[in-house]
């Protein structure tokens, strides 16, 4: 059985066709925020085969195998989670791990994951089959022996999609030192580090007064106080943007804001670390250091012309065995609901204040937030500076970037903003394999400005829809975060 993958795959007109294959499909990929590891790609790291590669770290699959039935063993290659001839041996278990995601993935009518797997397998293994227990096998084969090619290493995985730039996630503690080896060795993909404080923003989670420490000691700044904590943030960021970083993200899963005064933070952040574990962090207190600390990042990040990311919405780890056995990051986080528009409000108008607020993405997770995020992003928009959708409407995140997902965010910012000014999609994703997503939003992207041309609610304009399409896929993104 063939794939659905074909030159017509999501396109539904011919303008649509055209806007794909004569734009949209020459753009080099800017990924400006995933979940990669530096050190595979500084190692140029090659792979053992396909479950390393596909089932490695992914919990966007991991959850599908889940949903199918399948044991841990299968689905993360954890042993001794569930009893399932735990005798055999690791090359066997990847084996039956690879069929069972092959079962899976024909069982995923109507998901995106379905759409990737086989934009994945044509775009880097030239396979035009759909996966099925029946071609399994062939599939696992063919790709393992290419796997072992050199052109399938980390990085020549990255240039088998024109990745031309990527923003990996990194702690303020962390040395970089992979991303500076990339610098030094690699000409022509950038890997970029991405400044995401969020441990410094959890003043009321178990063990934030030893990473307190950790921050001091790599800032050799004591750190005492609310003034010398946010001098070790300053030291550290600039020596993220020696590194090359111009992207900044915050993960806001709770409140984040209390209206307060230095005096008060300095007596919640001295509490905590004089007390250590044994402290009683109130949610009013945790959310006023929280804002006041994220609205002085904020215009730390003006100064140096960084983009903020606010990722907002994930209700994490609701599974409490799971989390025991696993850890976080393996597939049980899920959709938050809070009513957090007036805290963002608050904290995106104390940096406009004095015109501190920098170029700021707004992404939701609940998708009954985005209309309110994208209106909340027009009020900030004027600046001095010329900067063209300086407060973005985040691409479809996580939970929502599906076929249905990336529509209504595509809709969202065309009606209550400016479609023309969009930074385009991101992967945010663990795998290497997973930059055709791009494509996937690429397509989505075509087909909808077809669609309003053919059903004559926008003039057939080749050369200017052309170029706008050109400048979401990739152009908005190279000057928004001023990559060069």
């Amino acid at each position: 059985m063939r794939s659905i993958i074909d030159e017509y795959f999501l396109l539904h007109s011919k303008t649509a066709c055209k806007l794909f294959n004569e734009h949209a499909d020459k753009m080099p990929i800017i990924d400006y925020h995933n979940h990669l590891s530096p050190q595979e790609i500084a190692e140029d790291k090659m792979y053992e085969n396909m479950t390393e590669l596909w089932l490695g770290g992914d919990h966007y699959k991991w959850r599908a195998m889940r949903a199918r039935g399948y044991s841990e063993e299968l689905v993360t290659g954890r042993r001794n989670v569930t009893a399932v001839d735990s005798f055999i041996d690791e090359e066997e278990l990847d084996y039956r791990r690879f069929l069972a995601y092959a079962d899976t993935v024909q069982n995923l009518i109507g998901n995106p994951i379905y759409h990737w797997t086989h934009l994945e397998l044509k775009r880097y293994f030239d396979i035009d089959d759909a996966l099925t227990p029946d071609t399994a096998d062939y599939i696992w084969d063919k790709c393992n022996q290419l796997l072992k090619k050199e052109e399938f290493s980390a990085r020549g995985l990255l240039r088998k999609q024109k990745v031309e730039t990527l923003c990996t996630t990194d702690d303020p503690i962390d040395d970089l030192k992979y991303h500076k080896q990339i610098a030094q060795e690699v000409d022509d993909i950038s890997v970029r580090p991405s400044f995401r404080p969020g441990n410094v923003l959890s003043i009321e989670s178990a063990g934030f007064c030893d990473y307190i420490a950790k921050l001091a000691e790599v800032s050799q700044i004591e750190i005492t106080d609310i003034e010398s904590l946010l001098e070790a943030l300053k030291k550290r960021l600039d020596y993220f943007v020696e590194a090359g970083c111009r992207v900044t993200d915050h993960s806001l899963e709770t409140d984040f804001y209390r209206d307060t005064d230095i005096t008060s933070v300095n007596s919640i952040l001295k509490k905590r670390l004089s007390e250590g574990e044994s402290t009683s962090i109130t949610l009013d207190e945790a959310a006023a250091f929280r804002g006041y600390v994220l609205i002085e990042l904020g215009k730390m990040y003006a100064d140096r012309e960084l983009a903020m990311q606010l990722h907002i919405g994930a209700l994490r780890n609701n599974s409490n065995r799971m989390l025991k056995v696993l850890g976080v990051d393996t597939g049980f986080d899920s959709i938050a609901d809070f009513n957090y528009m007036p805290q963002l409000s608050a904290i995106m108008n104390k940096m406009d204040e004095k015109d501190q607020l920098p170029r700021t993405i707004l992404y939701y997770l609940n998708p009954k937030d985005a209309t309110a995020l994208s209106t909340l992003a027009g009020c900030f928009q004027g600046n001095n500076k010329g900067i063209r959708g300086k407060i973005q409407l985040g691409s479809a995140w996580w939970f929502n970037d599906h076929k249905f997902g990336i529509e209504q965010q595509l809709q969202v910012l065309s009606d209550t903003g400016l479609l023309s000014t969009f930074v385009g999609m991101l992967t945010d994703s663990r795998s290497f394999l997973s930059f055709p997503r791009h494509e996937y939003f690429r397509r989505i992207l075509c087909d909808r400005i077809g669609t309003l041309v053919e059903k004559n609610e926008y003039p057939y304009d080749m050369v200017f829809l052309g170029e706008m399409v050109e400048n979401i896929c990739y152009n908005n993104a190279k000057d928004y975060f001023d990559f060069d």
